[in-house]
């Protein structure tokens, strides 16, 4: 065994530290539990239901649970099964859900005057993936001003264009529903078929797609996009592989769903050259973990399905109001295969080499996530009857917090499900917006001093 140096050994602690500092992951997740369990309270209140129409605790748990985790699958029609009180609640979730519990918090703090304490930093930093706890509030600051323009901006575009279609009181409540929605991620919607009705609407198909995309880079993107250019400052790495990630997958989805429903009559075949276009570059960003959709999803065709379970897989990115394993999650991996091919032992992007606590962070979340899509899956194929495919699709769906549904023949698979595949769905909701890792972390003891020794090396052969 090879020691580890008095100098390197850090020493023991003097007194017990408080919880939260040995895990704050695990607070992060008490606290997107604490907010699913208010929603559900809430949209069991009588006013929130419209006449007529009954919701046990089953049915406004997984509803709180889609909203807070901004993911967008539901079991009810929500244009219908809600009253006006209901959806100002499912949005308020997606807003909280979207931004974080701990960003929210931080609001209330701002607003009530109160300072931000050490510990409160700390959970902050965790929530928001950051690696010191420099410059946290400021960030904070800026992702809640950034967040409330971006969808002011977007719902005024959206409300003028469906002033042409209803009144104007009406015209902006959707545009304000949908912007909120959008941007963060969630995929609800108004309207009941989506956005089935504007599958060739300019507008419509350019601002939905571009708050999604904005919200699905990840705000500390935001920020760097914005203070690289008015400082004059080169883009730091990660948003440069976020971007760079973001472009090549959008670009990828958008010439398979063209070429794969060219044909397809159900989807794109029966649409103008222009709409079909449109159909495919909405279809194409929708999957980074936002469920609206202009055409059948239900109609693809399984090679368009399947590959747009592994966008959604992918998801987002970090620190962002979507989920998945994420972009450079996903590019790490791409990158450290790479690596390993061409007999390097170091992962490297843009002359620049990663640390290899990154390189370990991204394989096990891809190794969690892809563990649990299959253990997920499985269990649906035991206790669900429906093609294994679309179960496939549902719990990517759900982990990736998209919202897309693929039902046998037309609509949507998630109304069908029985109470236990319900609850594997919920579950899986939940995981994909803490994220993998940060559920496991939770839920893990987790090594607290550096050990006083190190293993002698060996090696196993594998592949």
């Amino acid at each position: 065994m090879q020691l580890v140096s008095d100098l390197e050994a850090e020493p023991a602690p003097r007194r017990r530290e408080p919880a939260v500092e040995r895990n704050p992951a695990r607070v992060v997740v008490l606290s997107f539990a604490g907010a699913i369990a208010a929603g559900t309270l809430l949209l069991l209140i009588p006013a929130a239901t419209a006449p007529g129409r009954h919701t046990d605790v089953l049915t406004a748990l997984f509803t709180a649970t889609s909203a807070v985790c901004v993911t967008g699958l539901t079991v009810v029609d929500t244009s219908k099964h809600w009253t006006p009180l209901g959806q100002a609640i499912i949005l308020l979730l997606i807003q909280v859900g979207g931004l974080g519990i701990m960003t929210m918090s931080t609001l209330l703090f701002f607003l009530l005057g109160r300072r931000i304490t050490l510990r409160e930093r700390l959970l902050i930093q965790e929530a928001l993936g950051q690696e010191s706890l420099a410059g946290l509030v400021r960030l904070v600051r800026a992702i809640l001003v950034a967040t409330v323009t971006i969808e002011a901006a977007g719902a005024l575009v959206l409300a003028a264009r469906w002033s042409f279609d209803y009144p104007w009181r009406k015209a902006l409540w959707y545009g304000v529903f949908h912007a909120v929605s959008a941007f963060n991620n969630a995929g609800f919607d108004i309207f009941g078929p989506s956005m089935m009705g504007y599958v060739g609407d300019p507008v419509v198909n350019l601002v939905i797609p571009g708050l999604i995309i904005t919200g699905g880079i990840g705000f500390t993107v935001i920020m760097d996009l914005v203070y690289s250019r008015r400082l004059g400052r080169p883009l730091t790495l990660h948003t440069r592989l976020v971007l760079l990630t973001t472009a090549a997958l959008i670009a990828a989805g958008f010439v398979v769903v063209l070429l794969a429903e060219w044909s397809n009559p159900r989807t794109l075949g029966g649409l103008p050259l222009g709409a079909r276009l449109w159909a495919a570059f909405f279809q194409a960003v929708v999957p980074r973990t936002a469920g609206f959709f202009s055409v059948d999803i239900g109609a693809l065709r399984p090679f368009t399905l399947l590959f747009m379970v592994v966008l959604m897989f992918i998801g987002a990115s970090p620190n962002s109001t979507g989920g998945g394993i994420k972009t450079t999650t996903f590019s790490v991996v791409a990158l450290t295969v790479w690596a390993t091919i061409a007999g390097r032992e170091d992962v490297t992007f843009a002359g620049r080499r990663l640390h290899w606590s990154v390189v370990n962070r991204a394989i096990a979340i891809a190794v969690i996530a892809f563990t649990l899509v299959v253990a997920v899956t499985g269990a649906l194929l035991f206790i669900q009857g429906a093609p294994f495919l679309n179960l496939l699709f549902e719990t990517t769906s759900a982990f990736g917090t998209v919202g897309l549904s693929a039902g046998v023949g037309t609509g949507s698979l998630t109304p069908t499900l029985n109470s236990w595949a319900r609850l594997l769905i919920i579950g899986m909701m939940f995981i994909g917006r803490v994220g993998p890792l940060t559920a496991a972390v939770a839920i893990a003891r987790r090594q607290r001093r550096r050990p006083l020794y190190r293993l002698p090396v060996d090696r196993v052969m594998v592949g």
